[in-house]
């Protein structure tokens, strides 16, 4: 049994803090648990890990799948579109905001794949801390009653997180990227399910439909859904393995080049998290090479948006199963739109 890690081993939390932060998330995985009545999705707070226990890196691409498939094969219409829009379409949970200089060329590209109820508890806790972060990556005026809803609480879409209102980029504030989101759609796609002919299913998009959960115009959502569905199908209890968050995985900067013949990858720095966990990130060159982002190729052209290095990040999260073999639960049939509605109503 284990406390609950704040996402991407983040160490802004107090001994009392984490401890919180533990039971915040223990509490919703029970909730998650019994409100579906999940037999192969367990609570590690609650839980011994058996020997056989093994992780599974579930990773996609930051790019958001609906603008490939609604761009009619035209890079510059999805990458206009993607940096264009970060509330409404970044939804792989990986958002960015773009810096340009007086040129037009992009100098900086911050990434977060952080999502908003760590900001919102840790505000609860220590607003002090999150108005310090902001302050840091963000803009240095930031005011702590910019920060607050009508109620002194913390407001996730603040006009400082707002690229609409002239904010910037403090972490995920797209609707659907969100950190209670991923940890739904992994618990609930345990639920093992068959097809008409009693063979069981086993697609990625067959399963989502057919469980409901997530959105299949994403590379996240089935990707998740199937990979978690392959474990459970081995008869495993399964969870989200330690740090319970997103990540990004990291650059792959396949196909470039820079100016003056550097490693494109000298320029991608982690400015919140581990290597292993990527929570904030940002791509800029130092102002004493002589060259900024916007002059590095990507197969043969210059970056001009951020999407363009967004195609080559990947996004992750941790899957963890233990007790093959021991806890295959009978096949159900496929939700109802009432049953889901029922269970999203149910308290918090």
């Amino acid at each position: 049994m284990q406390l609950i890690e704040a996402p991407g081993g983040l160490t802004d939390f107090s001994e009392p803090e984490a401890q919180g932060w533990s039971d915040y998330m223990s509490n919703f995985i029970d909730r998650t648990i019994s409100g579906y009545e999940l037999k192969q999705f367990f609570n590690p707070t609650k839980t011994t890990i058996a020997d056989d226990a093994v992780e599974q890196k579930i990773a996609w691409s930051a790019f958001p799948k609906k603008l490939e498939e609604e761009s009619g094969g035209s890079n510059f219409i999805r990458w206009t579109k993607a940096d264009d829009d970060r509330l409404r379409n970044q939804d792989e949970y990986c958002e960015w905001h773009v810096t340009n200089n007086d040129d037009g060329k992009i100098t900086k590209v911050e990434f977060t794949s952080e999502g908003p109820e760590y900001w919102m508890y840790l505000f609860s806790q220590a607003p002090e801390k999150v108005l310090a972060h902001y302050r840091k990556y963000v803009d240095p005026s930031v005011e702590l009653d910019d920060l607050e809803d009508g109620f002194g609480d913390y407001d996730p879409t603040n006009r400082w997180n707002d690229p609409g209102r002239g904010g910037k980029l403090a972490h995920l504030a797209h609707r659907s990227n969100s950190l209670r989101a991923f940890v739904d759609i992994a618990a609930r796609s345990t639920v093992i399910r068959q097809r008409a002919d009693g063979t069981p299913m086993t697609g990625e998009m067959e399963l989502i439909d057919c469980g409901d959960y997530g959105g299949r115009n994403r590379h996240s959502d089935p990707f998740i859904g199937g990979q978690v569905n392959s474990l459970a199908r081995r008869g495993a209890m399964v969870t989200v393995a330690n740090p319970v968050g997103l990540s990004m995985d990291g650059l792959f900067p396949l196909g470039w080049e820079t100016p003056d013949g550097s490693d494109p990858l000298d320029f991608w720095h982690v400015d919140r998290g581990v290597a292993a966990h990527q929570m904030r990130t940002r791509y800029e060159v130092p102002a004493d090479r002589g060259f900024v982002v916007g002059d590095i190729k990507i197969n043969g052209s210059q970056i001009r948006f951020g999407a363009q290095i967004a195609d080559f990040i990947r996004v992750k999260l941790l899957g963890l199963a233990h007790e093959f073999g021991q806890h295959l639960d009978e096949p159900r049939e496929c939700v109802e739109k009432s049953e889901m509605m029922l269970a999203a109503a149910a308290p918090n």
